[in-house]
């Protein structure tokens, strides 16, 4: 078909590089923001008395059939249009005649596309947040039910110290929070209009680009034109926050997968999130969180593709801004798929308290409070590690935890010792004596939980 700029051209672009310049095969998923810009667009004109009020309800009705018609799927969007945008406006030419071709009046596809991105990743923005709440509410209520499961904390992969399950999950709580922080700071950042910048420089037009920005939700336009069309830092900072958004799905993956392990039976994962083998009948694969780590380097990729493609652009629009779409629309979408599985996947996995509880007792988790009770019993604290380090050695020679030594034996190694050892040593005081904020224990978590609960029941909409 002709194209909408060819008046300069004097022969058919070549079908090779018509196919290569054509953005229509991924473009067309944000037809729905193009037709809402193009309806916003309009009504504009027409309050600015640039196109009568015929014009304006007749284009605006003509957009509206064609929203409905595509999303009914009564219209479909095929590769004989070079992008989205061309589709729209041939479209609404064939059903208007003459009166549709006034929608491209004061406005470039630079500003139209760049409109119909932005449009595009603040729902997605949204979208996100919105998931990553819900996730925020599994992991909540897990915490919640868990303040005394006792489990052992790791450092080095290696058993560290006693902690309870609430505890290990309030560190992800905290993850994921931060993640739906800085979505709600992009937003704060992208949420301004570029229409009206046209292809650089503005238009001699008398547009109210204030009114279009409000018609669309905007807090206002952009106020540098040039900047306006050329613009992908918040798609930038999108996928980057998407990144680390699957990092910490990753790192909570990389978990799921050890405590699904035969070696840790810390949880069972629900036969619907789960695999076989096609070899082994007793395989129960850990698919959904293997996948969700796989993924996360594909996202990784969209957002250094995007980096590398606007490192060397100059101002204003240039083609390569095109590859800005493909990359970044999987991300986003992988980003979702990756959220809604990892909480279904969370939310009925089954955790094996009774083999967490013993892991915490059989890995020394309680050497820390041996040296602590020496230390208050005015050992120097280097003295103490020693000490205690030495009944490590020995427990391990003998076969067995800290606990299991008889007092004759603990003050063959120093006298200090007595009988609140035992006490002093067991998992439910290692744990609860641990009040400072942020720390383990019961009374600690609880307060933790209750300002949690009090920030997941704060709405943020924006749009409101």
């Amino acid at each position: 078909m002709a194209q909408l700029w060819g008046g300069r051209f004097t022969k058919e672009t070549d079908k090779l590089v018509y196919n290569f310049n054509a953005s229509i095969a991924f473009d067309q998923k944000f037809y729905r923001q193009d037709i809402e810009g193009s309806i916003a667009h309009v009504t504009m004109l027409g309050k600015q008395g640039i196109l009568t009020e015929e014009e304006t309800q007749a284009i605006i009705k003509c957009l509206k059939e064609i929203l409905s018609d595509v999303g009914e799927g009564r219209l479909a969007i095929t590769d004989e249009y070079e992008d989205i945008h061309s589709f729209v406006e041939a479209n609404l030419i064939d059903r208007l005649g003459d009166t549709g071709k006034k929608l491209h009046t004061g406005r470039s596809r630079n500003d139209q596309v760049a409109l119909d991105m932005r449009l595009y990743t603040r729902n997605e923005v949204l979208h996100t947040d919105a998931l990553l709440a819900e996730l925020l509410e599994t992991i909540l209520h897990i915490m919640d039910e868990n303040t005394e499961t006792i489990m052992p904390g790791f450092t080095h992969l290696q058993k560290a110290q006693p902690i309870t399950l609430a505890h290990h999950m309030g560190a992800y709580f905290e993850m994921f929070k931060r993640d739906r922080l800085r979505l709600h700071d992009i937003y704060e950042r992208m949420n301004y209009c570029p229409l009206g910048s046209g292809a650089l420089a503005g238009t001699t037009y008398p547009l109210d680009r204030e009114y279009t920005a409000k018609l669309l939700g905007f807090y206002g336009p952009t106020l540098n034109s040039m900047d306006g069309v050329s613009d992908r830092d918040y798609l930038i900072e999108f996928l980057s926050a998407c990144a680390t958004i699957m990092m910490h799905l990753s790192r909570f993956s990389e978990e799921v997968i050890i405590w699904n392990s035969n070696e840790y039976q810390f949880v069972e994962i629900d036969d619907a999130y789960s695999t076989g083998s096609s070899i082994m009948p007793q395989k129960k694969n850990p698919d959904i969180a293997e996948l969700v780590r796989g993924k996360t380097g594909r996202v990784y990729g969209a957002l250094m593709s995007l980096l590398t493609t606007m490192k060397g652009i100059p101002l204003a629009y240039n083609k390569d801004m095109q590859e800005d779409k493909e990359l970044s629309f999987d991300a986003m979408d992988t980003v979702k798929g990756c959220i809604a599985l990892f909480n279904g996947m969370l939310a009925t996995m089954k955790f094996n308290k009774e083999r967490m509880r013993a892991s915490a007792n059989g890995g020394f988790t309680n050497a820390t409070d041996a040296a602590d009770y020496l230390v208050n019993h005015g050992v120097p604290f280097r003295d103490a590690h020693g000490i205690v380090g030495q009944i490590v050695l020995y427990c391990i020679d003998k076969g067995i935890a800290i606990d299991d030594m008889s007092l004759e034996e603990l003050k063959a190694i120093s006298p200090v010792f007595e009988e609140d050892i035992y006490e002093a040593i067991s998992m439910e005081t290692c744990v609860n004596k641990r009040l400072t904020v942020g720390a383990p224990s019961k009374e600690a978590m609880e307060k933790v939980i209750a300002a949690e609960k009090a920030y997941l029941a704060e709405e943020w909409s924006p749009l409101s």
